[in-house]
């Protein structure tokens, strides 16, 4: 099945693999330098290695764990319009709108990392997937 809502969901799920790599290139060489052996390391937890390993390397580890948490109700809000046939140009320009939204948030966190801006970003990504979701919501009722 093709559909025109399953872009940004793939443009999403291809970004978070992209900052998954980027994370791991960064962290792979930050865990040698901290004389922390893979081969020995059990256990952990999100957030075990803040103060162990560099911020700068850290903010990845964290942008990663973020894409895996909202984004999982955009997933569900495209894939429900996609099976009820949604076709508008508003929904679509929502769901890239909030792609748009998510990989600059990335961006930011990955790199300066300045609060005031990753919470704007955050906040109106927010609300675009809250009328995302509420045009799914009176399509599907």
């Amino acid at each position: 099945m093709h559909h025109p809502m399953l872009a940004p969901v793939m443009a999403l799920i291809l970004w978070s693999l992209a900052m998954l790599v980027w994370m791991l290139a960064a962290r792979i060489p930050a865990l040698g330098k901290a004389g922390i052996d893979l081969k020995t390391v059990r256990g952990g937890r999100p957030g075990a290695l803040d103060g162990v390993l560099p911020d700068r390397t850290q903010w990845k580890a964290h942008n990663y764990i973020h894409l895996m948490e909202q984004p999982t109700l955009f997933y569900a809000t495209c894939l429900a319009l996609a099976v009820a046939g949604a076709s508008g140009t508003a929904e679509l320009t929502l769901a890239w709108a909030y792609v748009v939204l998510r990989v600059g948030h990335s961006l930011v966190q990955a790199t300066a990392n300045i609060v005031r801006y990753r919470f704007y970003l955050f906040a109106a990504s927010t609300l675009v997937l809250g009328a995302l979701a509420i045009r799914a919501m009176l399509l599907v009722a």
